[in-house]
C-alpha cells in the first residue's frame, strides 16, 4: 500500500510510521506540503496517488488557539477539507484524527460519549476540529475519523512532565475532576493500522485506551509504576487555575469516549494501565 502521512514529525505520526513500516510511506510536514493550500494538496495527491492519506497535522495548542485567529480554522478545518477533496478525486481513503473536544464535556460523569452524541464544543480548538469533521463528511464518503484524548508518546507529554516534576518536588497538586482515558500513541497507531488492514466500515470511531480515570489518579499510577515517592494532592480545575495563576481555555470535565463501536469491529484496544506500563518500560522507568 502507498500511504501519505501529513504532520509526519508529530507525536502520533512517529508511532504511525513505525506501525506501518513495510508499506510505501510518503511523509510530509508543513515545509513539504501546506495542507491549507488546496492547489498544492490536489497536485501532490494527484502526483503521488496514495491508497490512504493519514492526516496527523493539527493545531493542538488548546490555550493558544483561543487567541491565534484564523490559522486554527485553516489547519483544523480547511486542511482536512482540502485533503478530503483530494482523496475523493483520487479514490484515496482519508484517515483523520479528531478529539473529545468536539463535545462540551458536560455529560454526567457516570456516562461516556458515543460517536453520534450531540456536539457542543466550547473552545476554539474544539470548534475548529468539529468543522474539520464536517468538511470531511461533506467532501468524501471514504474516510475514517478517529476521536482520541489524553494522548502521550514520543516527545514531551504529561507522563514525562510529571516524572520530571517529581525529581525536584515532594508534593504535586493535580486536577481530580476531569475524567477520561490516557491514550498511548503506539496503541492509537495500532488501532489505525488494524482499521486499514481489516478494512472496517468507514465512519467515525472513538479511539482511546480502555478504562477511565482522572489526571490525579493517572499521576498516582505513573508514580506507583515508576517507583517514585512524591505525594499527589487532588484539586479541582478551578483551584488549580487559581493556584497556578493561569488563563486557560475551558477543559472538558468528561472526556470519556465509548469504544463499543470500535470493539465491535474486532479491533484490539488495550487498557490504559497496561499501555502506561509498556510506555514506562520503553522509557526505562520500570
Amino acid at each position: 500500500m502507498k500511504i501519505l502521512i501529513t504532520g509526519a514529525n508529530g507525536m502520533l505520526a512517529k508511532s504511525v510510521k513505525k506501525r506501518l513500516e513495510g508499506n510505501e510511506l510518503i511523509c510530509t510536514d508543513v515545509e513539504d506540503l501546506d495542507i491549507t493550500n488546496y492547489k498544492a494538496v490536489s497536485e501532490f495527491v494527484k502526483k503521488t496517488k496514495p491508497n490512504y492519506i493519514i492526516n496527523c497535522a493539527a493545531y493542538t495548542a488548546v490555550d493558544k488557539a483561543e487567541e491565534a485567529g484564523e490559522i486554527v480554522e485553516k489547519i483544523n478545518a480547511q486542511g482536512p477539507e482540502n485533503l478530503a477533496k483530494a482523496a475523493n478525486e483520487n479514490n484515496s481513503v482519508l484517515v483523520h484524527i479528531s478529539t473529545d473536544y468536539v463535545f462540551g464535556g458536560e455529560l454526567e460523569i457516570e456516562k461516556d460519549y458515543k460517536e453520534e452524541d450531540s456536539k457542543n464544543p466550547v473552545t476554539a480548538y474544539g470548534i475548529t476540529k468539529l468543522h474539520g469533521e464536517e468538511k470531511i463528511k461533506e467532501n468524501t464518503n471514504k474516510y475514517y475519523i478517529f476521536r482520541t484524548a489524553w494522548l502521550y508518546g514520543e516527545g514531551n507529554n504529561f507522563v514525562r512532565t510529571m516524572l520530571k516534576l517529581a525529581e525536584t518536588k515532594q508534593e504535586l497538586s493535580v486536577v481530580a475532576d476531569q475524567h477520561g482515558s490516557p491514550t498511548y500513541a503506539e496503541d492509537l497507531a495500532n488501532i489505525i493500522g488494524e482499521a486499514i488492514e481489516k478494512q472496517i466500515p468507514y465512519g467515525i470511531y472513538h479511539a482511546t485506551n480502555q478504562g477511565y480515570t482522572t489526571w490525579y489518579e493517572f499521576t498516582k499510577t505513573i508514580f506507583e509504576y515508576a517507583g517514585v515517592s512524591c505525594k499527589v494532592t487532588p484539586v479541582t480545575t478551578e483551584k488549580y487555575i487559581e493556584m497556578m495563576k493561569i488563563t486557560q481555555a475551558k477543559r472538558p470535565k468528561n472526556s470519556k469516549l465509548s469504544k463499543e463501536k470500535l470493539l465491535a469491529q474486532g479491533i484490539n484496544v488495550p487498557n490504559w494501565q497496561d499501555a502506561l506500563k509498556r510506555y514506562l518500560m520503553k522509557e526505562g522507568k520500570i
